[in-house]
């Protein structure tokens, strides 16, 4: 778990952002770190050699509400965790951070989720979810909200291999759809907190109904694994920002690339030839050559 931020890191972090009236006031801050709790606005200005307006805008620079914010901070303890700031459901975006470091800060991010995924995935039952899919007489897919986007990519992904599926984007179709399953269907889910109660539903449903279902989920314990016959994870830790899932998509999609170069793998030249059906029912759709 992230240590608490103390006011400090924050100063040392966002001082290259600052203008340099308000560097004045980020150097003396640091230089008389043990005497500025407590100071008025009008004596750290003094003692800074700035204005007051320059005091406030520093401290909100350094991601504060206010100058009543920052004297807050100044008073906890070592290690603690600062309220004076929404860390964006767990998300560590800070207001100093600098845009042309977001690049680098967003792919670690998604490959640290993706190293995950590689844990989470057992190679058996990758192999049994590809069998099971590229043997079953009709695949149903679920998901809501950001997880459509896993889901739509898998019935992309299917649908050019030539196999029968579907995917509704409104939740009770698909929890009505997946009530008339039968044996010898599949159904695929994606929760990647595990936990979406639409989604959990569907495959509930579709398991009472018969299909073999396949969980695709992160977090810990997901619930959706309980009710599907093959688990995949995505890993164990879920970054959120006012709710929002925010790179988990990444390592979902990511399984969905697995299955389809394992359904692939399970019947090459059965694939591979749908694969070049489908790509010539739609080649004439690109523009001619300039």
């Amino acid at each position: 778990m992230e240590r608490g931020i103390t006011w400090e890191d924050r100063v040392r972090g966002a001082y290259a952002s600052l203008r340099p009236s308000e560097q004045k006031v980020a150097a003396y801050l640091l230089a008389h770190a043990g005497e500025v709790e407590g100071l008025t606005i009008g004596q750290l200005a003094r003692g800074a050699g700035v204005s007051e307006p320059t005091v406030i805008r520093c401290v909100r620079g350094l991601g504060y509400r206010g100058y009543r914010a920052f004297q807050a901070a100044l008073g906890q303890k070592p290690g603690a965790r600062e309220g004076s700031l929404d860390y964006l459901g767990g998300f560590a975006l800070r207001p100093w951070e600098r845009m042309e470091d977001l690049p680098l800060k967003a792919v670690r991010t998604q490959r640290e989720h993706l190293e995950e995924t590689l844990k989470s995935v057992p190679a058996g039952a990758l192999e049994q979810a590809a069998r099971v899919l590229a043997g079953a007489n009709f695949i149903d897919i679920y998901g809501v909200e950001n997880s459509c986007a896993p889901a739509s990519d898998l019935l992309t992904k299917l649908t050019y291999l030539g196999l029968p599926c579907r995917f509704h984007t409104d939740a009770y179709l698909q929890q009505i759809g997946a009530a008339h399953l039968k044996p010898g269907d599949a159904a695929v889910a994606f929760s990647h907190s595990g936990k979406s109660m639409d989604t959990v539903k569907a495959l509930r449903l579709a398991q009472k109904a018969g299909a073999v279902t396949i969980a695709v989920a992160g977090g810990e314990d997901p619930l959706l694994f309980r009710y599907g016959d093959i688990a995949l994870g995505v890993g164990g830790s879920t970054q959120t920002v006012y709710g929002n899932a925010i790179f988990s998509r990444v390592a979902d999609l990511a399984v969905v690339d697995m299955l389809y170069m394992a359904i692939l793998l399970s019947d090459y030249e059965r694939f591979s030839h749908n694969l070049d059906h489908s790509g010539q029912v739609i080649a004439d759709r690109d523009y001619p050559d300039q």
